[in-house]
């Protein structure tokens, strides 16, 4: 059936295509999902609704007010991570300048920043994982000289740092060698061919204190808005950075935070993590935007949804739960022509889209 199919079932993946292809996005007869299963959101209409639409706006909202280099987002709906080398070089580029044409931010997911993140254009969050790749020094720590090189591309706006992914958290990423090519081990800073496994957690941050510190010295490099990238585990953990912060002051604050859902995705995990592991956006976002509400940090931290978040329908239950953003990764991975085969991590997705194979490849 239409709702059935997993990961993403087949409503989602056809409401996609359309929409990519510039398509109506309307459907027959009545809804298939199935509308009694508790926890379903529900949208409740007005009995008189307004003619005009009343939340057009062309205010931009401020991420990193204090910061020598704030950034205005132009849009609430943004490409998540999606790291060089878990998906190829057309998909990259097609991405870079798709965002540009639409005015939307790419993440580069924690690859690094490749060439082709920038050729388009397009506004770059750069995501640093726990394997610092792009900005690492010889012992796999941070570089400070790299950091800064890679701040003075204008089109690089934002810094992410990663704590914890969707499918792993608790795991650090996980690049086949197969894959590993001569172009990526350059990017990364890392041997050719050769597995890449990040660590799983970043060396220097054991605790809430020292992600603190950790920010405001990369925000002090960049003079750009630095951010985290968290899998919420429990309430309790969580808590404990907003304590920290109310203890340190608002200025010392990531300036966003990006929610990832335990039932996200990845190019290669553990079946186990990616099963049962990680707090689901449904229930983390609305517990992390209260915390950060009570904290009277609601226009100094920004939150950012993630996590199988598609459909517009997905998109309003976000923005309507508290977050400022939303970012997908795999919806646009399905308006270049995925067909969700999920064989990501064998370097053989015969529509091009994470392999590195040339023959399942198009240059755009």
């Amino acid at each position: 059936m239409d709702r059935e199919e997993l990961p993403f079932n087949r409503a989602q993946r056809e409401w996609v295509k359309r929409a990519g292809e510039g398509k109506g996005n309307t459907v027959a007869f009545g809804s298939t999902r199935s509308l009694n299963v508790t926890g379903t959101p529900i949208f409740a209409n007005a009995a008189f609704p307004p003619l005009d639409d009343p939340f057009s706006s062309s205010e931009l909202l401020v991420i990193g007010p204090e910061t020598r280099a704030p950034y205005l987002a132009p849009s609430f709906f943004k490409v998540s991570g999606m790291r060089y080398g878990a998906i190829s070089k057309p998909v990259v580029q097609a991405l870079s300048r798709g965002a540009k044409e639409v005015g939307v931010w790419l993440n580069t997911g924690e690859g690094g920043l490749s060439p082709f993140h920038l050729e388009g254009g397009c506004d770059v969050v750069f995501q640093i994982g726990t394997a610092k790749y792009g900005v690492r020094d010889a012992q796999g720590g941070m570089s400070d000289d790299k950091l800064r090189k890679a701040a003075v591309h204008e089109s690089v706006r934002m810094f992410e740092l990663k704590l914890a992914q969707v499918a792993k958290p608790g795991k650090g990423g996980i690049l086949p060698g197969a894959k590993v090519t001569a172009e990526i081990a350059e990017i990364r800073g890392i041997p050719e061919g050769s597995d890449s496994l990040s660590p799983n957690r970043h060396l220097e941050i054991d605790d809430w204190g020292n992600l603190l510190n950790f920010v405001a010295h990369m925000r002090e490099v960049t003079g750009k808005p630095v951010g985290i990238k968290n899998v919420v585990g429990t309430e309790t953990s969580m808590q404990g950075l907003f304590d920290e912060i109310a203890a340190r002051g608002a200025a010392l604050a990531p300036d966003f935070i990006t929610i990832d859902g335990g039932e996200g995705g990845t190019g290669a995990a553990p079946m186990p993590l990616i099963d049962l592991v990680g707090m689901l956006i449904r229930e983390a976002l609305p517990l992390v935007v209260d915390m950060r509400n009570r904290a009277g940090l609601k226009d100094r931290v920004r939150i950012i949804a993630s996590g199988k978040l598609v459909n517009s329908g997905d998109l309003a239950w976000a923005l309507a739960a508290g977050a400022d953003l939303v970012t997908s990764a795999r919806g646009f991975m399905f308006s270049l022509g995925c067909i969700q085969a999920l064989k990501c991590n064998k370097n053989t997705c015969p529509t091009g889209i994470t392999t590195h194979d040339p023959r399942f490849q198009k240059d755009w």
